[in-house]
């Protein structure tokens, strides 16, 4: 008796096996099915996870830069604003820090857009070379704006309190202000530089 039961038992798990595994058989089947119907309805061309790198080159650009601008507004404007108490007219004069730091936000807007605007794969085939060139053209464009915002910051706290006290300090101040705008403005070039390179990993 014991060993008919274990013949019956051995028996029906052998069963049980067979069936699970054509079940799994068929829903692999199945899901392939599936995948490759949704390739072919998408039209998706190019490697699947290389707008991942795009789209973040896109949001790097746009966030690292605005950081910058953000900084950079905030501290040159406490000091336009701690000067102000003790000389109201030169208020207007001192803006010039503000106004060059909210500029580098205009840096990562452009290269944001011109790096989603290349990134459609039903159009073009986007390989992971494109995504790593977008990558890197906002990494460029958006680390150079942070850049520059601190040091716009900086110079805009230290020089609009120096100029209420010594205006002949101002000129001094603006060249410093140019040179500390210019490295966003070489990241700005350098991005779009690379942004231009994507779509060239192969020929088509």
């Amino acid at each position: 008796n014991r060993q008919q039961l274990l013949k019956s038992l051995v028996s029906v798990s052998f069963s049980l096996y067979r069936s699970q595994s054509q079940i799994i058989k068929r829903f692999l089947s199945l899901c392939d099915q599936i995948s490759s119907e949704s390739n072919m309805a998408s039209g998706f061309s190019g490697d699947e996870t290389a707008p991942f790198f795009g789209f973040l080159g896109a949001a790097a650009a746009l966030v690292f830069s605005c950081m910058g601008a953000a900084y950079g507004t905030a501290k040159s404007g406490v000091g336009v604003a701690s000067m102000g108490v003790m000389r109201p007219e030169l208020v207007m004069k001192s803006i010039v820090p503000v106004v060059m730091a909210g500029v580098l936000g205009i840096y990562g807007l452009i290269i944001a857009v011109i790096i989603s605007t290349g990134i459609n794969p039903k159009a073009k085939s986007y390989y992971l070379f494109d995504g790593y060139a977008h990558l890197s053209s906002g990494l460029a464009c958006g680390l150079a704006g942070l850049s520059a915002g601190m040091a716009i910051g900086i110079v805009g706290d230290a020089g609009v309190r120096a100029n209420a006290q010594q205006p002949k300090l101002f000129v001094g101040m603006i060249l410093i202000l140019i040179f500390a705008e210019a490295l966003a403005l070489y990241g700005l070039i350098v991005g779009i530089i690379l942004s231009s390179r994507a779509g060239q990993s192969r020929a088509e």
